[in-house]
């Protein structure tokens, strides 16, 4: 079958819509026509290089690069087709993609840690993780999918293992959004940095992750929650959407904080920029108060080991570094549950979404997020 999609041939090179070839699935696969796909800025990390893989690691999944590579790894759409031995969807299912499969049975699984399942280690390249062959292809030429997904695409082939089953009253468009970023932040906030009732948050990147950092927070009942975006008009999105305060550099944040802690300083803080690099880490322990909880959600480029920490101070503060994926939450848990709090009202996502996009034009998009323009940009596939 051909169909339309984002592709990105090599580092740095843009995402072209390339007409390419699907085949159908096979066991335990399921072909879904997309309706929605959020563009995260994760996808840019693959193509501008954060996310690569070294030439060892790549062999071992039987690849010698990560391009060329279909992007896009949050979305929904609606199942088209299912191959042998698919089990809990059929044809006509409305469902969300999970970028962090969960095959229910391994060690991670089975002791309710889904987001960290070892079908995880397939996510970035490779070939089906069905059965180690390929299914999407352009010309002769394999396609690697962003997390075993792509969604950046007309109908993707997917496993089992990757998509969430929804209710089909709940919107597609939210639950784009809802997959990957909403989660993933909203997680970082209640699930890994566990804001209690009262407590002060900063969230230090106000994108689409951060955006659901926020939103976590203000539901745990934070007292102030403090935004830090060097972007003016992503504070004030914030703010909108539960925010209390903002600031476009660490340093005002620092001193705001200890005006509204009498000097406590915040007990959560959570590091959602558009690229976590190693010199943010020391700022955002010191903008925290003993206790803190340190939350690491955004992506770090892979070959950075470096890292300023004063760990003396970490230490005697007695503070926690944490990392996180998807929030530290299955996705199947998390999925559902956010959608839930949005058709209730309490969780605010049509707001977060700044233009949408046809597929032609998913490079303009990421241009528009790279200029400060985009809380977060969306794929609408009618377009």
């Amino acid at each position: 079958m051909k169909v339309r999609a984002a592709v990105c041939s090599g580092l740095h090179e843009p995402w072209r819509t390339e007409e390419i070839d699907i085949d159908e699935p096979h066991a335990h696969e399921v072909t879904v026509t997309m309706a929605y796909a959020g563009m995260c800025q994760s996808d840019e990390h693959l193509r501008t290089g954060d996310i690569s893989a070294d030439a060892e690691t790549m062999a071992l999944f039987g690849v010698t690069s990560m391009f060329p590579v279909i992007g896009g790894h949050e979305g929904a759409g609606v199942v088209e087709a299912v191959g042998e031995n698919v089990s809990g969807l059929a044809p006509g299912d409305h469902v969300s993609v999970a970028f962090i499969p969960s095959c229910g049975s391994c060690h991670w699984c089975a002791t309710g840690r889904q987001h960290l399942c070892d079908l995880g280690m397939y996510t970035l390249f490779g070939p089906m993780i069905s059965d180690g062959t390929w299914r999407h292809h352009l010309g002769d030429t394999p396609l690697n999918r962003m997390t075993q997904l792509g969604t950046f695409a007309e109908k993707i082939v997917v496993n089992e293992a990757s998509l969430v089953k929804i209710d089909p009253s709940s919107s597609l468009r939210a639950t784009a959004l809802i997959s990957c970023g909403v989660s993933t932040g909203f997680g970082s906030a209640v699930d890994r940095g566990k804001v209690v009732p009262g407590e002060i948050v900063v969230v230090i990147g106000a994108g689409g992750v951060g955006s659901g950092a926020v939103q976590g927070a203000r539901l745990a009942g934070a007292s102030a929650i403090v935004v830090v975006d060097p972007v003016e008009s992503k504070i004030e999105r914030a703010k909108a959407i539960g925010a209390t305060h903002g600031a476009t550099n660490m340093v005002d944040a620092t001193f705001l904080v200890a005006e509204l802690s009498q000097g406590r300083m915040a007990d959560v803080v959570i590091l959602s920029p558009r690229v976590l690099t190693g010199d943010l880490v020391a700022p955002a322990c010191a903008i925290g108060s003993k206790d803190a909880r340190i939350v690491a959600t955004a992506i770090a480029p892979m070959a950075q080991t470096s890292v300023d920490l004063n760990l003396f101070n970490l230490s005697m503060y007695n503070q926690s570094l944490l990392g996180t994926v998807f929030g530290s939450v299955s996705p199947r848990v998390q999925i559902p549950r956010l959608i839930k709090l949005y058709e209730q009202g309490h969780l605010m996502v049509d707001e977060l979404i700044t233009t949408e996009y046809s597929l032609d034009q998913v490079q303009q998009g990421y241009d528009d997020l790279a200029a400060g323009l985009n809380v977060r940009g969306m794929v609408d596939f009618a377009l």
